[in-house]
C-alpha cells in the first residue's frame, strides 16, 4: 500500500463523531423508529452538519469529519447500509440509567447501500479542509454483532461473518478513495479492548493471540489494493457518558501494530485508563503515531501547555517526524452519547493551540 496522504508532523487530526445537539439526537431515534423518513432526516442534517464542519474549522483542526451526525452509532452505521441484521437483539451494557442494543446478523450479507461515501461526499462539498472518513473494522463489527443465539445459522462462526465484512469494507474504503478523501480511518476499538481482563471474561475469550491475528488479518485484507491515501486504526478501550468500557495498559496488543498494513494508530492515552506512555518503547518504528492528547471523557478542558506537554512526553519514544495529535476518541460514538458541543470546540481548540506551540518549539 502507498500513501500520499499530506500528514506532517503536529498534524491535528479528530478521531470521528462530534456530541450531537439534543435535537439531532431526537431526529435520529424518531428516524429509527419511523416517524420521519430516511429522506426526510437527510434534508435536515443537510443544513445542521455544516455547522458541524465550521466549528472544526474554527478551532483550527488540520484533518476534519462530519460529525459522524448522521450515524446512530460508529459501528451501527455498517448495519444501516447492509442487509442481514435484526435490530437491538444484542444488550451492549447498561450505562448509568442508559442501555444500549446493538443489531445482530441474522441472514447473509448484501450491501444495499453506501456506507459513507454520501457523507464523504457532502463533507467534500462543504469544506476545503483536509478530510478523514472513519469506517468500522471486520473485527469489530464481528465482535459487536455476531452472536451465538442469533447469528450461527446465517454464520456458524463469528470468523465467517467477518470474512463477508472484510468484502463489504473494502469495497467502501476503495470507493473512499476514489472520491478522494483525505485519510480513511477503521475505528477497531474492541481489539483494544482485549487488554481488559475483565472484558476478556465477560466475552468468554481465551486464545487472545487468535483474536489479535483476527484483527490483524481483517485490517491487512481491508488495506490490500488501496493506494495514494493514509489508512489509519483507532483503538480506545470505549465509552459512554464519560465512562470508559475497559481499562489496562497496551502491552499484550502493542507488537501486532507493526503486523497492521496501517499508517497510523490513533490511541487512547491522555486517559489514565489506557495505562500510560511507556508502553511506546514497543511503537513499531514504521509507523505514524496519532497521540490521544484530549481526554474526552474528562469535563476539564486541557490547556494548550498541557497538550503540548502531553506530545513532548511521547517524543522520548517517537520522533516527531512521526508523531500527530488527535482526542483519545471520537467525542460520541453514538448518538445517544450525551456529550457537549461546546466543551467539544474548546477541547479541539486546545488542541490545534498546542500543536501550534509544538511546531514553535520543535519545527
Amino acid at each position: 500500500m502507498s500513501t500520499s496522504s499530506g500528514i506532517k508532523p503536529f498534524d491535528t487530526l479528530v478521531v470521528g463523531s462530534l456530541p450531537r445537539p439534543r435535537w439531532v439526537r431526537d431526529l435520529i431515534e424518531d428516524r429509527k423508529a419511523g416517524l420521519i423518513s430516511h429522506e426526510d432526516a437527510d434534508l435536515l442534517l443537510d443544513d445542521a452538519i455544516p455547522s458541524a464542519i465550521d466549528m472544526q474549522e474554527r478551532a483550527g483542526v488540520d484533518f476534519i469529519s462530519d460529525g459522524e451526525w448522521r450515524r446512530e452509532s460508529y459501528v451501527k452505521v455498517f448495519a444501516d447500509a447492509v442487509d442481514g441484521f435484526k435490530a437491538d437483539l444484542i444488550d451492549g451494557g447498561t450505562y448509568r440509567t442508559s442501555t444500549l442494543y446493538y443489531p445482530a446478523v441474522v441472514s447473509k450479507l448484501k450491501t444495499r447501500g453506501p456506507i459513507a461515501t454520501d457523507e464523504a461526499a457532502f463533507l467534500k462539498k462543504h469544506t476545503n479542509s483536509k478530510t478523514i472518513v472513519a469506517l468500522p473494522s471486520p473485527y469489530t463489527i464481528g465482535r459487536r454483532m455476531w452472536s451465538t443465539e442469533h447469528s450461527k445459522a446465517a454464520y456458524p462462526t463469528r470468523e465467517e461473518f467477518m470474512d463477508d465484512c472484510v468484502t463489504i469494507v473494502r469495497d467502501e474504503a476503495q470507493a473512499l478513495v476514489a472520491l478522494g478523501v483525505s485519510a480513511i480511518q477503521l475505528d477497531d476499538p474492541w481489539l483494544a479492548l482485549l487488554v481488559d481482563p475483565d472484558y476478556r471474561k465477560r466475552e468468554g475469550i481465551t486464545d487472545i493471540d487468535h483474536e489479535i491475528e483476527q484483527s490483524v488479518r481483517c485490517a491487512n485484507e481491508v488495506a490490500e489494493g488501496l493506494e495514494g491515501i493514509s489508512l489509519s486504526v483507532h483503538l480506545c478501550h470505549a465509552h459512554f457518558d464519560r465512562r470508559h468500557g475497559s481499562k489496562g495498559p497496551y502491552d499484550l496488543i502493542i507488537a501486532a501494530l507493526g503486523q497492521m498494513k496501517a499508517d497510523r494508530f490513533a490511541m487512547e492515552f491522555a486517559t489514565p485508563d489506557a495505562g500510560g506512555i511507556d508502553v511506546l518503547r514497543q511503537f513499531p518504528n514504521d509507523k505514524t503515531l496519532g497521540l490521544g492528547v484530549i481526554d474526552h471523557t474528562d469535563v476539564n478542558v486541557e490547556s494548550p501547555e498541557l497538550v503540548a506537554e502531553r506530545a513532548e512526553r511521547a517524543m522520548e519514544f517517537v520522533p516527531k517526524e512521526r508523531l500527530t495529535l488527535n482526542p483519545d476518541c471520537g467525542f460520541a460514538p453514538s448518538s445517544l452519547n450525551p456529550m457537549d458541543f461546546d466543551e467539544a470546540y474548546l477541547k479541539l481548540s486546545a488542541l490545534s493551540q498546542g500543536a501550534a506551540l509544538l511546531r514553535d518549539r520543535h519545527g
